[in-house]
C-alpha cells in the first residue's frame, strides 16, 4: 500500500491510498477519512459507494462528510467504482466499463477477469482496512445512484455484514430500467433470471435480515422517471413486510448538493447503529 494524499480535516486525516487488488487484479485507490478519535481507540467503518462516472474523489471532496465523522468517531471509506488500468475492459459511454463497475461479480468475458466489485467491497477492503487502520469489524454502507443500488444490493446480499445501509437516489430496479438493463447484460449475461441476484427489489422478497432501508430521493432528480423509480422499491417492501425510510426531498436534484444537505443525518444514523 501507498498512501498518495493526505489532509488535515475536521480535527482528522482525510487519507488516499493506492494498493493491489488480488481481487480485481490490477491497481486500485480508495479514500479514507480518520477521525480524530482514532488517536485514542479503533473506530466503526461506515462504507461509502459512488455512482457512474465517479473515482475515490467525488465523495471526499463534495459532500462534507467528514466533519460529521469526527462528530460522532466514525472512519470513512470510498472506495473506486470499478477496476481500472490499461488492461481492464471497457466501453465507450459513461455508463458500462471503467467508471461502471455496478458493485457486481461479472460472469461474461471480457468482464469477469477483473470486474468483481463486490466481493472487492464486501470482503478484500474491508480485510484491508482493518489490518492497516484502527478500524473496529463494526460496518455500515451508504451510496449515491448506481453506489445506492451497490450498498442496498450489498446489504441484502450479506446479511449480519453491516449493522446499518442507508442510499442516496438509488437505481432500486436495475433490471428494469435502461442504466441496469445495459451493465447487466453485459457483465451476466442475456438471462434476466440471474439479474435478480443483483437486484434490490428482486432481494427484498427473499431477505432473510430485517435491515431498515434509509434512502433519500430528490423530486427534481433528472433521472427520477427513466432510472431511479423509487416507488418500485417501495412496493417491494411493502408486499415483503420489510421495513424502508423512503423521503422524498422537495426541489432537490441529483447532484452532490442534494447529498451534502442531508449526509449529516445519514452519518448519525449510522452512527447510532455503530455505537458498541
Amino acid at each position: 500500500m501507498e498512501r498518495i494524499e493526505s489532509h488535515a480535516c475536521s480535527g482528522g486525516r482525510q487519507e488516499v491510498w493506492r494498493h493491489r487488488s488480488q481481487v480485481l487484479d490490477c491497481e486500485m485507490r480508495f479514500g479514507i477519512y480518520l477521525p480524530p478519535q482514532v488517536e485514542q481507540k479503533s473506530c466503526p467503518v461506515l462504507y461509502w459507494l459512488s455512482g457512474l462516472t465517479c473515482t475515490e474523489q467525488n465523495f471526499i471532496t463534495k459532500a462534507g462528510a467528514q466533519r460529521y465523522a469526527a462528530e460522532h468517531g466514525v472512519i470513512l471509506v470510498a472506495p473506486d467504482t470499478s477496476p481500472r488500468g490499461a488492461d481492464v475492459a471497457d466501453a465507450e459511454g459513461y455508463d458500462l466499463g471503467q467508471g461502471a463497475g455496478f458493485y457486481l461479480n461479472a460472469t461474461q468475458a471480457p468482464w469477469s477477469a477483473h470486474y468483481r466489485m463486490h466481493d472487492h467491497v464486501v470482503e478484500e477492503l474491508p480485510a484491508l482496512v482493518q489490518a492497516n487502520f484502527p478500524a473496529t469489524g463494526a460496518r455500515a454502507i451508504s451510496g449515491h445512484s448506481m453506489g445506492g443500488h451497490g450498498a442496498l444490493v450489498l446489504a441484502l446480499r450479506n446479511p449480519g455484514r453491516y449493522r446499518s445501509v442507508s442510499a442516496f437516489s438509488p437505481i432500486v430496479a436495475p433490471s428494469q430500467v435502461p442504466w441496469g438493463e445495459k451493465a447487466f447484460g453485459a457483465y451476466l449475461g442475456e438471462d434476466r433470471a440471474a439479474w435478480k441476484a443483483w437486484d434490490a427489489c428482486a432481494l427484498i422478497a427473499n431477505a432473510s435480515e430485517r435491515l431498515p432501508l434509509l434512502v433519500d430521493q430528490g423530486s427534481e432528480d433528472e433521472f427520477l422517471a427513466a432510472q431511479l423509480q423509487p416507488e418500485r422499491l417501495r412496493d417491494a417492501c411493502a408486499a415483503a413486510g420489510h421495513p424502508l425510510e423512503l423521503r422524498l426531498q422537495p426541489g432537490y436534484d441529483h447532484s452532490y448538493y442534494f447529498i451534502a444537505s442531508f449526509i449529516g443525518e445519514h452519518v448519525a444514523h449510522h452512527a447510532a447503529a455503530l455505537r458498541d
